[in-house]
């Protein structure tokens, strides 16, 4: 997300600112079940967590899945270099101990330099996984999804959605990337998908013998999720590409438009952009891809789209999800979600659209960090103009959840929720190619 956009909704002042054959594969699972569950397996083994949503009502890819979570925290890098990651898993849980978990964090800075910050906070966010827990490898390897945050967040700001996907046999990796000012966007737009291809190229350390998580990972079934700036950073790594001579003639065709200011980072900014890209000059027309051909599958939510035109956008061809807000003015839905799903070329794609929906549906309950309370973000962050938070993220659950299943693991039953006669939710409008 866009932290200046929202700080120039709320406060009057002046916003600055992506095969290994048969026997590799099997003998990875070999390799698996013998370095991540050294122990044998208990009965307890067997006891799997009820499968319950955040409400009674939810719907059934929105409940828990069969598998527990565990979460590690993990490095890669050192220096500048350094790039933080989170690790969400399906774990082992003999002892079916309770799903609890206080994620600590730091801030980044452009939410700190907020108008009346509270000098002193303790930052957390309560959770439902195990930490540390050993991973379960009895359906190994699991299919990867690399999660984007939103812009100036924090992976943790979004754990029950990916817990959830935990939950149902995905392996979550979520840089923690550390991103400018929004006046700066124009670097994070060139950095992010780098970090992305960092947190692949890590995955696939992980999952290799000897790795930390040797065998646990399907590095050929692999999804890109993001959420706001991170669904700018999915739609780059499922190939979509810059046309900046065409944005910058949008741009100035929407300079009375009053969300015109979210553009404004990136005008005039090509050749610094270009060389951060290590491109010697601003390409002509369409720009290299900063896509990846392990992504099998994105999922942006909330996008900002607004930085790839409908040529740019049409170079996507991998299965789509566009999620996102009627109402959000943090990323336009007629600049992002829409045209993400309009003019991608892919034969599998779907349009979720939250009727009256704002830009912060999708983030974690605030009752699940008690301190939000006393910033500025409040507002923001816990309410929604037409949402109440939880059933907003049981059918967020429900419908990405069933997406990744069906793509990355052909679950006909899955596939079966998706069909246009299936997603009939109150407040939902849905739009897909599925048959």
């Amino acid at each position: 997300m866009n932290l200046n956009r929202l700080a120039f909704r709320q406060f009057p002042v002046r916003v600055p600112q992506r095969a290994l054959v048969a026997v590799l594969v099997l003998a990875a699972l070999g390799l698996a079940l013998a370095s991540c569950t050294p122990d044998k397996q208990t009965a307890a083994d067997s006891i799997h967590p009820e499968p319950v949503g955040l409400r009674a009502d939810a719907p059934s890819y929105a409940r828990h899945g069969p598998f527990w979570v565990g979460y590690q925290q993990k490095s890669l890098g050192e220096g500048d270099r350094a790039l933080a990651v989170q690790l969400w898993y399906p774990a082992r849980n003999p002892n079916a101990a309770d799903e609890d978990i206080t994620y600590a964090f730091s801030l980044q800075p452009i939410l700190t330099s907020f108008p009346d910050w509270p000098s002193e906070l303790v930052t957390v966010v309560d959770g439902r996984a195990l930490s540390d827990a050993k991973p379960d490898a009895s359906a190994a390897p699991y299919p990867l999804v690399v999660f984007s945050h939103g812009f100036g967040l924090n992976p943790v700001w979004y754990n029950t959605l990916l817990e959830h996907y935990a939950s149902h046999g995905f392996v979550v990796l979520a840089p923690q990337h550390t991103d400018p000012d929004w006046a700066e966007a124009w670097q994070a737009s060139i950095d992010r998908p780098q970090e992305i291809l960092r947190a692949l190229d890590y995955a696939e350390q992980l999952t290799a013998s000897g790795g930390d998580l040797a065998g646990l990972i399907d590095m050929e079934r692999v999804a890109v999720v993001g959420h706001s700036f991170g669904g700018y950073t999915a739609l780059a790594m499922g190939g979509a590409r810059f046309d900046l001579e065409t944005f910058e003639l949008h741009a100035a065709e929407l300079i009375d438009d009053p969300s015109a200011w979210i553009l404004m980072p990136f005008v005039g900014k090509g050749a610094e952009m270009a060389a951060r890209a290590g491109l010697d000059s601003i390409p002509e027309g369409l720009w290299p891809t900063f896509g990846d051909p392990r992504v099998d599958a994105i999922v942006p939510i909330s996008s900002d789209a607004f930085l790839f035109d409908e040529r740019g956008l049409a170079a996507i061809g991998i299965p789509v999800m566009a999620v996102g807000g009627t109402a959000d003015t943090g990323a336009p839905y007629a600049w992002g979600t829409l045209p993400a799903y309009e003019h991608a070329s892919s034969a599998s794609k779907s349009l979720v659209g939250f009727v009256g929906a704002e830009h912060m549906v999708v983030a974690t309950p605030c009752e699940n960090m008690a301190w939000i309370e006393d910033t500025p973000l409040h507002a923001m962050f816990c309410g929604d103009p037409a949402w109440e938070k939880e059933r907003a993220l049981d059918l967020v659950h429900h419908l990405s959840t069933a997406f990744l299943l069906d793509v990355l693991t052909d679950d006909s039953g899955a596939r079966a929720a998706l069909l246009l006669n299936a997603v009939a939710f109150d407040g939902i409008e849905y739009e897909t190619t599925l048959k």
